[in-house]
């Protein structure tokens, strides 16, 4: 089964879907419609092994922190466009957290190479003119709404032709 672990941020799904209203329509959009941070992408996993993932995820200790949203952008590069996302700050406790799931994790799958938080808000495919579109994404301004992060998540996705169903296995609770 496909795995990975993130940060619920459907709390703000409204808002997230008002900033897909003002993509640029000049490109073939994939529009998230479940919204959440990856922290670590675990891939296909044998059921057997969900048992010591969770058991490993459950030594994480952190506390209650807030972040906020920040900027819009685009991976991997405005010249290669195939995700927009939005970036949060400050991202410290993010990538602690990421790096504490990294640790605890590193006997069962590799560490995760060039992390960045943020919350993919569509996927992009033929953009007919990248300067504009990338232009387009430049001139949206993104409030910076705040959420308090207590706690992430083991999630299960299936692939399905109307989009990825995602299934909470567990949540892990700040103390």
């Amino acid at each position: 089964m496909r795995l990975f672990v993130a940060i619920d941020f459907n709390e703000l799904k409204n808002y997230f879907v008002e900033l897909q209203g003002q993509l640029p329509q000049n490109a073939k959009l994939s529009l998230i419609k479940s919204f959440h941070l990856t922290l670590k992408f675990l891939g296909e996993v044998q059921p057997d092994k969900i048992d010591e993932i969770a058991e490993n995820l459950r030594k994480i200790k952190f506390k209650n922190f807030s972040v906020s949203l920040d900027s819009i952008g685009i991976f991997p590069a405005e010249n290669y466009i195939r995700v927009v996302w939005v970036g949060l700050k400050p991202e410290d406790k993010v990538m602690g957290l990421q790096n504490q799931i990294d640790e605890l994790l590193k006997n069962l799958f590799k560490n995760e190479k060039d992390f960045k938080a943020h919350i993919t808000l569509a996927r992009v495919r033929y953009p007919s003119d990248k300067k504009s579109f990338v232009d387009g994404i430049k001139k949206i301004k993104v409030e910076g709404k705040e959420i308090k992060i207590k706690d992430f998540r083991l999630v299960k996705s299936t692939l399905t032709p109307q989009g990825p169903v995602y299934e909470d296995l567990e949540t892990f609770n700040s103390d």
